[in-house]
């Protein structure tokens, strides 16, 4: 199991990798072994994540949720196949864990009587300043 926080865990048997070669500078190393990896995790299908929290995390998920509800993290940023392994998995608790905090809720304030009278008292000011600038008419 790997946990993401005290209450919510996900079994192996939901995350599945696929690994394929890498992008960009490494040289022969590239073109011979798959390190780049593909992880899917079956967010909409897993039991052990709650409603409030798969809905968190496709929003923040964003592009990297798919039309079957499949979360699809990569990484190619190391030469080595574990270490991009570690890194999708790091990837991937991160994002489970920030879907996991709610967010506060927002409780609405209303301006204090001295500053709404602060700021019309400035939106007066500003209009006679503006009015002052016309054309000046000789008497």
């Amino acid at each position: 199991m790997i946990r993401i926080t005290d209450q919510i865990s996900i079994a192996p048997w939901e995350i599945t990798e696929t690994f394929t070669r890498a992008s960009g500078p490494g040289g022969q190393n590239v073109n011979k072994v798959s390190t780049a990896v593909e992880l899917r995790f079956e967010a909409a299908r897993s039991p052990n994540l709650p409603g409030d929290v798969k809905a968190r995390l496709r929003r923040l998920a964003g592009r990297r949720w798919t039309t079957e509800g499949a979360l699809i993290i990569t990484s190619d940023r190391h030469r080595l196949q574990s270490r991009n392994r570690e890194d999708a998995m790091e990837k991937l608790v991160a994002l489970l864990a920030a879907a996991a905090e709610r967010p506060k809720k927002r409780v609405p304030t209303r301006p204090t009587l001295g500053s709404q009278r602060r700021r019309l008292a400035a939106k007066t000011q500003r209009g006679q300043v503006k009015s002052l600038r016309g054309r000046v008419e000789d008497d």
